[in-house]
């Protein structure tokens, strides 16, 4: 689909569909900075060779917080994304992630992970019995050629797609090796696995590097239609328009939202070490620590220049 055909100038709202049509909260949890990999392009503060996580009871309290404010607010179903770092190094991860399990109070919940896919098949076992009980499951995947190897990462991406895990693989697209790493992800699209053409992102995480070609900026906006169907909704206030993931609103250039009012802060929220944010992106003060925090009571106005997360872009938005 030529998703750069959508007139981004004339759309007045838009969101990931599953939190427009539900009452649905999200949670982005950044479980820390530790991680086995030191990649070549990764950002300076993304990773650290130091374990920097929270006890689990710490972790389970701030579990149980935010569901009693985000039910507070309307929200009875949740999603939660955890990364990194790398999530999985959290050597209570299984601990917690069974803690978000909570019967009939929680009608729907789901559970992503964005991971460089490490731990072996027996591990990947464990996490598949520990998260079976939730709706559903799904995992963003890093592969990064410097660690990890083609054929073994793929085998595992198909084994947990065997477990009913949907998987999405997600290449950063560093420009120079532009074309040498579009090969790779072709071959993984064509053993059936689901891959993200992500562009990369300067240090701050405010913008994507230079040094794309209209055609490398063509190829990240159109090419590798998800096969799971579209998860973000735009309307112009005339008719609906599609795309399959707010991964491509970088390069399709459609992460200006200020003065639109934004739900992030009240139906979703980061958390980051410590702190609990409105968002990535965002110049809003923090809502608080992970031991106490105060969840927004509306919308509120954007007044960010530029959303560069898509934890942050697909949050549900309104043009004023």
């Amino acid at each position: 689909m030529q998703f750069s055909t959508i007139p981004f100038e004339k759309i007045t709202h838009f969101g990931q569909q599953t939190m427009l049509d539900r009452p649905l909260f999200n949670v982005s949890w950044i479980l820390g900075r530790f991680c086995n990999y030191k990649c070549s392009y990764c950002w300076p503060y993304a990773r650290t060779d130091k374990p920097d996580h929270q006890s689990l009871e710490v972790y389970k309290s701030t579990v149980d917080e935010i569901k009693r404010q985000a039910r507070a607010n309307g929200f009875n179903q949740f999603h939660w994304s955890f990364s990194g770092g790398e999530p999985t190094a959290y050597k209570y991860l299984l601990d917690l992630i069974k803690h978000l399990d909570d019967g009939v109070q929680t009608p729907y919940q789901t559970v992503h992970m964005t991971t460089n896919l490490s731990p072996s098949l027996t591990w990947w076992r464990s996490w598949h019995h520990a998260t079976e009980l939730l709706q559903r499951r799904s995992i963003t995947a890093s592969f990064h050629a410097e660690h990890a190897k083609e054929l073994e990462f793929g085998d595992k991406c198909l084994q947990l797609m065997y477990d009913l895990v949907h998987v999405t693989i997600n290449q950063v697209m560093v420009p120079d090796k532009f074309y040498e790493t579009l090969e790779r992800c072709e071959r993984f699209r064509a053993r059936g696995i689901n891959v993200t053409l992500k562009p990369q992102s300067n240090p701050t995480a405010t913008a994507v590097v230079e040094g794309y070609t209209q055609d490398m900026i063509d190829i990240m906006q159109n090419n590798f239609e998800q096969q799971e169907g579209y998860q973000i909704r735009l309307t112009d206030d005339i008719q609906d328009y599609y795309i399959d993931q707010a991964e491509r609103f970088n390069a399709l250039g459609f992460n200006q939202f200020t003065g639109w009012t934004c739900n992030s802060g009240y139906q979703s929220v980061i958390i980051r070490g410590n702190e609990i944010k409105r968002a990535y992106s965002c110049q809003e003060e923090n809502l608080g620590t992970i031991e106490k925090f105060t969840l927004f009571p509306a919308p509120k106005i954007c007044i960010t220049d530029r959303c560069v997360s898509s934890a942050d872009s697909k949050i549900p938005k309104c043009k004023n």
